[in-house]
């Protein structure tokens, strides 16, 4: 038994929720689309770079949210859920996540997406423990703000640290599943850190220090 952590986005499915998130927001005219969308791509650009100004990124991300109700926000995830997310769902995904279950080890996504986001998306891989970053809510909406330490490199680390605190868990012979080189401070603190389908930086970094290298993507 040991815990078995996963990044989501380019890990457990096959694309950003995030980023598709404001592809789904300019389909639907729900924003400016040439606006948002150049500066989506362009803010997915510096996170792929590993140059992404997260607290620029998340003022720009959250704002939509703010601007409806928690009914329509719901609703329209459901059908992001279905045009965007269930399409890439991985079969090997869910297979790696029942080969852990077997083994009776604790599943836990950690996540530098947001919790609106990638709630339902936890749920549909039946994984009960998920660290997003959180929103902020006033009077039953939310404001477009965050919450505590956003779960970002070694952001992650923190949220991590205290959850562990509050179930009682321990590090011993954690896993951790990534494709992306900003999660190398998580990757360096677990036992077993695994590349996933990896960018060409965390590619390398696998090889050089001997860590395992898979692929979740249906061949």
């Amino acid at each position: 038994m040991a815990l078995a952590i996963f990044d989501l986005d380019n890990t457990l499915i096959a694309g950003d929720s995030d980023h598709l998130w404001g592809e789904f927001l300019v389909e639907k005219a729900l924003v400016d689309a040439d606006y948002f969308k150049a500066r989506n791509d362009a803010f997915y650009q510096d996170y792929v770079n590993g140059t992404l100004d997260m607290t620029a990124y998340l003022d720009f991300s959250l704002a939509p949210l703010a601007e409806h109700g928690k009914d329509k926000l719901n609703i329209l995830h459901e059908e992001f859920m279905a045009g965007y997310i269930q399409p890439i769902m991985l079969n090997k995904a869910r297979m790696l996540l029942n080969q852990h279950r077997a083994n009776d080890d604790t599943l836990l996504i950690i996540t530098a997406t947001n919790r609106f986001v990638t709630a339902p998306i936890a749920k549909a891989l039946g994984v009960d423990h998920l660290l997003a970053i959180e929103l902020e809510e006033k009077d039953g909406r939310y404001t477009g703000k965050v919450s505590g330490v956003p779960s970002y490199r070694e952001g992650k680390i923190t949220r991590l640290e205290a959850w562990l605190e509050d179930h009682d868990c321990s590090m011993e012979g954690a896993y951790f599943y990534s494709d992306s080189h900003n999660d190398l401070p998580l990757l360096e603190t677990v036992a077993r850190p695994i590349a996933v389908d990896p960018d060409e930086k965390l590619a390398n970094i696998a090889k050089r220090r001997g860590w395992k290298v898979i692929s979740l993507r249906d061949a």
